[in-house]
């Protein structure tokens, strides 16, 4: 599957989040969880690697577990927010919070 195709359709359902969301902020955070750019992975890596499903597996495993970082993240982001916080420390917050989640996921992985 042509790269540049890709792209496009990710970016699209993307930026499409991005405009409901400005409209309706919980329905664009409602669209924008669900497992949308998942979905799309997981085609692209049928489509450029039929039938393995160890791939397959391996990458859902990683994305079951990669919930809890991305709830971390979040959670702290949303803290942050309720307190007013400057959108550029609440974002490091969730960051600094989701790569500590993440740090330990990879090691649950292993």
């Amino acid at each position: 599957m042509p790269f540049l195709f890709k792209l496009v359709v990710t970016n699209l359902i993307i930026i499409a989040c991005a405009r409901i969301g400005r409209n309706y902020p919980t329905l664009g955070g409602l669209i924008a969880t669900m497992p949308l750019t998942s979905l799309l992975v997981l085609i692209w890596l049928h489509l450029d690697n039929p039938g393995d499903f160890r791939l397959m597996t391996d990458y859902t495993r990683g994305v079951l577990w990669g919930i809890i970082p991305t709830i971390l993240f979040f959670a702290a982001a949303f803290l942050c927010f309720r307190r007013q916080l400057p959108l550029p420390l609440a974002l490091s917050a969730g960051f600094a919070v989701w790569l500590a989640g993440a740090a330990v996921h990879q090691w649950l992985v292993r």
